[in-house]
């Protein structure tokens, strides 16, 4: 045996002495490795039981395959509800690659982005009076063509202003599981960007994929469509 197959060897040996003792079917577990492994994008549990043999136990085959490389170099991550091998965190810096920012986003377009995060559904003149200041339409246009801002709804007020919100993509970028893991107070608290004491009555809002109650899906209709008629704003 050449001393590549032997190294082979004895890693396949070291991962099956490693492996969770579970009731996971060995090789169904194996498919679902190569299935996360190739894809180019986070994949969810129904993308996954839909490539797997009729039965597989996909959330029994992830937590295993998780804990399986909880420890190595690269471990199973969830980002938005989905799957993704990445490089051990603690390890980031091995891969870290500097040059040239192509953008960088202005301090406006920050604040928006906390906002809408924190604060979605939003509005734009939500948006405003959180900021106290008037918000250029390009700041919102800069975060969508990022593909972090989406347009999430509209709101059943007189003119039915659209409501804006994340994407899968922000949650990607920043690692989230969910909107509802952003950080709350005593996470913001030991990052320093807020005071031990905050002001009286200040409270970190806990944002929802959901529709709001009064918040109806976005269909692609234009402002103006609303103005000829189109909507009964009396009904909505």
């Amino acid at each position: 045996m050449s001393s590549v197959a032997k190294m082979i060897a004895e890693i396949e040996d070291q991962m099956e002495a490693e492996a969770p003792a579970s009731n996971v079917n060995a090789e169904h577990l194996r498919m679902v490795e190569a299935l996360l492994f190739a894809a180019s994008e986070p994949l969810d549990e129904k993308s996954l039981t839909t490539s797997l043999p009729e039965g597989a136990d996909v959330p029994a085959l992830l937590a295993a395959l998780q804990a399986l490389y909880e420890k190595r170099g690269v471990t199973l991550c969830c980002v938005a509800g989905k799957y993704q091998f990445r490089t051990a965190s603690d390890f980031a810096f091995l891969l870290r690659k500097e040059k040239p920012e192509q953008k960088r986003l202005s301090r406006a377009a920050i604040e928006t982005l906390a906002i809408i995060a924190y604060h979605q559904p939003v509005t734009r003149a939500e948006i405003e009076e959180i900021r106290g200041v008037a918000m250029s339409k390009g700041t919102v246009d800069t975060l969508m063509e990022v593909g972090w801002v989406k347009i999430r709804g509209r709101k059943r007020t007189p003119g039915r202003p659209v409501t804006y919100g994340t994407t899968d993509a922000f949650l990607v970028q920043f690692g989230l599981e969910s909107v509802n893991h952003l950080p709350g107070t005593d996470e913001l608290k030991a990052a320093g960007f807020l005071e031990a004491i905050p002001p009286a009555g200040f409270d970190v809002p806990n944002p929802s994929d959901a529709l709001a109650p009064d918040e109806d899906p976005y269909t692609g209709e234009e402002p103006q469509d609303l103005l000829t008629g189109s909507v009964n704003l009396d009904e909505a």
